[in-house]
């Protein structure tokens, strides 16, 4: 990815996201798989860099995993045991891996040294080296007292009772938990401290559970774990859509209108992060949750309410909430969140510096952030992401705010989420497609909706028209498929303003002709053809959104349009349209004959094996026979304005 992106404003976010696997169920999953006895099948694993870290890492401790299918692995558990004895394992700066492969590494009888980039070593780690060292285990360190790297010797852990901070970071109980089961003897962990983020811990508990081991907890200050548990293979485990990247989805449609539905995640979650939708409904957003998503849209009325609140039970997801602040109707502030300090970056400083360069005051302390928007947000701020895939996903937002952004080192999203900025892309730049029969409109109402929204307007009519009378000017016959394909891969074609250009040629008028729209029927029936313009059509979508007219943009160019209608109207009608229309333009026609062919190209058209002319299912039917152009456009619009219910979706 490039060192930069820029993202161009947008108004309106609409549409439905299926999530990445959870990186904090994935690794889990992962880990637990490796250590139990028997095959795993983890389905719909999260395909990232803190993944791969893992991977990479069990495999070089001898742990088979081999793919069976598509974001599917098998597991062949080590029933508690490495194999490999001795190893050097670099983990980058996978918080995930490094925690929980220390502690269960130290009770793996080898010798192992771990390390990771240079951040992983100002990441403190030594309250779990000390819990550890307390049951016996030989760690010591190779930098810094209490940071990584470590060399990890053999050691005997026993049982008895460990004490371990829990306001640092919930991983080190979670490492904790995993690994002092592979003793096989009673251990007691005891949480000196507040617990931070609690809801991880229940994740952990939770995926124990299903490997077969139970904790008994006592509130959340002391976790016993008996003795003789072993971990057993569950067979197959499903990993959950991330909660956590749901998040951005769910304030996008907050900030920008909606309805944004994310799909993985839901009232059954397992996630403590799914609780940012409570915090976004106590600013007024409304929320649905369903058993296997949660859509959000803008209040109806006025702007986000200010929010003053203690965020430790979501501190990841809270992330976001900083970048939300900035649409609210006051101050807001995020308390408890001192463990931002000790992420990927100190990400309260990281914060407060790039909301302030965007125009809002900051104010940071050691524990909370306060945020006050300004009148209105700087365009084209440049912001540092510091290598934090949290901090490049929570600033693209600010896009929905109607300025550009800049994002330094996108790239680094692909820690947890390496599709984001596509998904992001597609919900902040909307796409309502319109289809019809020949001549019933659908051609000026989606270039005047268009216009009326601000939206780009793609005429894939024309691009069909435009391959055909290049590929006359080429001697090619229209029914040669490989020929006309390759002329459709390579379409030297423009659009300016309102001109049409093909080659540097005004050819506007020209492919207007009944001669060429005969043409362009039939090459718009070549599989081949239709491929070759597939991913041209695509790129046309952009922010701030798109109409898109033509015969397949709702079913296969655009399946996730927001919005797809299906102008309709009677042949007379239809004749009538285009007598006018030929007539105005000093060209003759005879409105029989026009009505005939008509008839026969909806015929046509309707029997076709590819793209065939039909209503989407999910498309709304508009009869035009009796509306004016104005009355038809006026139409289409109320559709939006029921959709969006939110006030910057239309100009």
């Amino acid at each position: 990815m490039k060192d930069s992106l820029l993202l161009s404003p947008a108004r309106w976010a609409a549409g439905t996201v299926r999530l990445p696997g959870s990186k904090s169920i994935s690794n889990r999953c992962l880990l637990l798989a490796a250590l139990a006895s028997g095959e795993t099948e983890i389905r719909d694993l999260l395909d990232s860099d803190d993944t791969e870290v893992m991977l990479a890492a069990l495999k070089a401790l001898g742990v088979s995993i081999e793919a069976c299918g598509d974001q599917a692995i098998r597991v062949t558990g080590v029933a508690g045991s490495f194999p490999v004895k001795q190893a050097e394992l670099y983990l980058g700066n996978a918080g995930t891996a490094f925690r929980s492969l220390t502690a269960a590494l130290a009770v793996s009888g080898g010798h192992y040294q771990l390390s990771g980039v240079p951040r992983m070593h100002e990441r403190p780690i030594g309250d779990l080296v000390d819990s550890l060292r307390t049951l016996g285990a030989d760690i010591r360190y190779l930098g810094g007292e209490g940071f990584p790297p470590l060399d990890i010797h053999p050691g005997s852990v026993r049982s008895g009772s460990v004490a371990v901070r829990g306001d640092v970071s919930s991983q080190f109980l979670t490492a904790l938990l995993m690994a002092l089961p592979l003793t096989g003897q009673a251990v007691e962990i005891e949480v000196v401290g507040e617990l931070i983020s609690k809801p991880y811990i229940e994740i952990t508990l939770n995926l124990m559970a299903r490997f077969g081991v139970t904790v008994t907890r006592s509130g959340w200050q002391k976790f016993a774990i008996a003795a003789a548990q072993r971990y057993r293979s569950p067979g197959v485990l499903y990993v959950e859509g991330d909660a956590s990247s749901a998040s951005y989805f769910l304030a996008a449609a907050a900030i920008a209108g909606g309805p944004v539905r994310v799909l993985g995640v839901g009232a059954k979650s397992i996630q403590g992060d799914v609780r940012f939708a409570e915090a976004l409904e106590k600013m007024g957003v409304e929320i649905e949750t369903g058993e296997n998503f949660i859509s959000a849209r803008s209040p109806r009325t006025g702007k986000l309410k200010a929010f003053d609140a203690d965020f430790n039970h979501i501190p990841d997801a809270a992330m976001t909430l900083a970048v939300v602040a900035l649409f609210a109707d006051g101050p807001c502030t995020l308390r408890n969140i001192a463990s931002w300090r000790v992420k990927e970056t100190d990400r309260i400083a990281a914060m407060a510096t790039e909301l302030a360069k965007l125009g809002a005051t900051v104010a940071a302390g050691e524990d909370y952030l306060r945020v006050s928007a300004p009148v209105s947000l700087n365009p084209n701020v440049a912001i540092d992401t510091y290598d934090d895939h949290r901090m490049a996903m929570c600033f693209s937002l600010i896009a929905l705010g109607g300025v550009p952004v800049v994002i330094n080192n996108p790239g680094c999203v692909a820690k947890t989420y390496p599709g984001y900025f596509a998904d992001f892309a597609r919900i902040a730049s909307p796409v309502i497609a319109i289809d019809g029969p020949s001549a019933s409109g659908k051609g000026t109402v989606a270039a005047l909706v268009a216009e009326r929204l601000g939206f780009h307007y793609l005429d894939s009519g024309s691009l069909y028209r435009l391959t055909a009378l290049a590929a006359t000017r080429a001697g090619i016959a229209w029914e040669d498929e490989a020929q006309v394909a390759g002329i459709a891969a390579k379409l030297p074609a423009e659009f300016s303003g309102a001109k049409i250009l093909l080659a540097g040629d005004d050819v506007t008028l020209a492919i207007r002709s009944e001669e060429c729209s005969k043409g362009a029927s039939i090459v718009a029936a070549l599989p081949a053809v239709r491929a070759a313009l597939l991913d041209r059509q695509r790129r046309y979508r952009q922010a701030p959104g798109l109409v898109a007219e033509g015969r397949d943009m709702g079913s296969v160019v655009f399946p996730d349009a927001v919005l797809k209608v299906f102008l309709t109207a009677s042949a007379k009608a239809r004749a009538e349209r285009r007598h006018k229309q030929l007539i105005e333009k000093g060209m003759s026609a005879n409105i029989s004959s026009l009505l005939r062919e008509l008839q026969e190209r909806d015929a046509r058209d309707a029997a076709r094996s590819v793209a065939p002319l039909q209503k989407c299912a999910d498309a709304l039917l508009l009869d035009t026979t009796e509306l004016s152009v104005d009355q038809a456009v006026t139409a289409v619009l109320e559709q939006v304005d029921l959709l969006s219910d939110a006030t910057n979706a239309r100009p």
